[in-house]
């Protein structure tokens, strides 16, 4: 392997555990001020994440993010669906604006296919199917779960991929990404 590409290999590498670490520290730091604000600032840093470190890096973000932000969480079993979602959001995002200089057009395609997807995604999956026939849990827990898990998903993405948007060009120009 050619210096440059170890040398390309390890920033991206980098890059990403601090896009991971971040995910993490703004999830801790913001959790008192509610889902849309720590949720909106999580989609960011997932959309970010993909494309100025790549698909693999932004899907190691998405993954790995639930797992360590939540070490004993309240539902371990949302961890899975939680990564899925995230992960769904990051893929569309890059395969449908990842390019460097995607026009406007294609980003706000990414925007709303990868909101509604990743909405879709955590809805079906936790709502559907998790909730009601997965987890053992009482009537204020499926609520809050429910709750968590519908709408709000989608506003947090599109929020999320609104700050992207004005945030990542300026931020890949910066660090010649």
């Amino acid at each position: 392997m050619s210096n440059t590409k170890t040398s390309s290999s390890l920033k991206t590498l980098c890059r990403t555990a601090i896009f991971l670490a971040l995910l993490i520290a703004v999830q801790f730091v913001t959790r008192s001020m509610g889902q849309y604000v720590t949720g909106s600032l999580v989609n960011l840093i997932l959309i970010a994440s993909g494309l100025m470190c790549g698909l693999w890096g932004g899907l190691a973000v998405a993954v790995l993010s639930p797992i360590c932000a939540f070490f004993i969480p309240a539902f371990p079993q949302v961890v899975p669906a939680v990564a899925l979602g995230n992960a769904v959001l990051v893929l569309l995002w890059v395969l449908i604006a990842g390019a460097k200089n995607a026009p406007i057009a294609r980003q706000a395609i990414a925007l709303v296919v990868a909101a509604v997807a990743k909405f879709l995604t955590l809805y079906l999956v936790i709502v559907k199917w998790l909730v009601p026939m997965v987890l053992t849990l009482n009537e204020k827990q499926m609520a809050v779960l429910s709750a968590s898990f519908s709408f709000p998903q989608l506003i947090t993405a599109v929020i999320g991929g609104v700050l992207a948007m004005l945030l990542v060009p300026p931020l890949r120009r910066a660090l010649k990404v």
